[in-house]
């Protein structure tokens, strides 16, 4: 139970788990995740689940390394067991026939937007699929993406793969474009489904988002996720965790996202002064 039957380095500091798990493989919902601890005293993860195994057998998990407990998950190798897989948590997609549909991803968003698109793909939608990076060597799942999407179009912040610009640029030349959009499902950085949320707003064209507030016990115990939509807080684990990108105050979510910036630097800087120490 939770093996880690595959590890697979996608770009530099982002990686991807096959993690045994049966009972979770066969309820899991594209939108869903899980929440994962690498070990018993370990910090609780979340995760959206971004693939199924078709015998139910396992699920995909990608991460970016970007402090200590996901450094420490990174490197663990194949078959190996991770301690606590707590899951499926979280309200699924809406899935259903709803005409054009673009999926957006931004950064490490690209892989849970992977399985809506792949779901809507199934539903019978015209999928166009938007997904972008800093750099090329950050892009994940572009063939994978490519080969369920009507059309995919690629951006980099600095030009080294596809159209040089943000994804945002993309939405808007197909809005100028006179293409009809039924819905945007965009996920990623704050500021880049903000972004997204701004361009669509006037065009009145739903839109949904996936947000990434720190989150702890992924139940609604805690209150760590929570969010305003319309003027009432939410939580993410419970409530969501997609919502109307134009009922979110993405201004109070980036700022919670930022509360413990202090706190991981120095944890950082801990874990490299430990591992130049161990390796004189």
């Amino acid at each position: 139970m939770n093996k880690i039957l595959k590890k697979q380095v996608l770009s530099p500091g982002i990686k991807l788990f096959n993690v045994e798990n049966k009972d979770i493989a066969e309820k899991v919902l594209p939108g869903q995740f899980v929440v994962i601890r690498a070990y018993a005293q370990g910090e609780r993860i979340p995760l959206t689940v971004a693939d199924v195994d078709i015998n139910k057998k396992f699920i995909t998990l990608i991460f970016q390394e970007v402090g200590q407990s996901t450094f420490y998950f990174g490197s663990l190798k194949e078959g190996d067991e991770i301690s606590d897989v707590a899951g499926p948590l979280g309200k699924p997609s809406e899935i259903e026939h709803f005409g054009t549909c673009v999926c957006i991803g931004g950064g490490i968003g690209i892989a849970p937007v992977y399985p809506i698109i792949k779901a809507l793909k199934n539903k019978g939608n015209k999928v166009i699929s938007i997904i972008g990076a800093r750099t090329e060597e950050l892009l994940i799942l572009k063939k994978e993406i490519k080969q369920i999407s009507d059309e995919l179009c690629i951006t980099t912040d600095d030009g080294s793969y596809g159209k040089e610009g943000r994804v945002s640029n993309e939405l808007s030349r197909l809005i100028k474009e006179g293409i009809k959009i039924d819905r945007v499902i965009a996920i990623g950085p704050g500021i880049m489904m903000k972004t997204i949320s701004d361009i669509t707003k006037p065009y009145e064209i739903k839109t949904i988002v996936s947000l990434n507030p720190i989150m702890v016990d992924g139940t609604g115990m805690c209150g760590a996720c929570r969010v305003e939509v319309e003027g009432e807080t939410k939580f993410a684990c419970i409530d969501g965790p997609e919502f109307d990108a134009h009922l979110v105050n993405f201004d109070l979510l980036m700022k919670r996202q930022r509360m413990y910036t202090k706190e991981e630097k120095e944890s950082m800087e801990s874990l490299e002064k430990d591992k130049k120490r161990k390796s004189k």
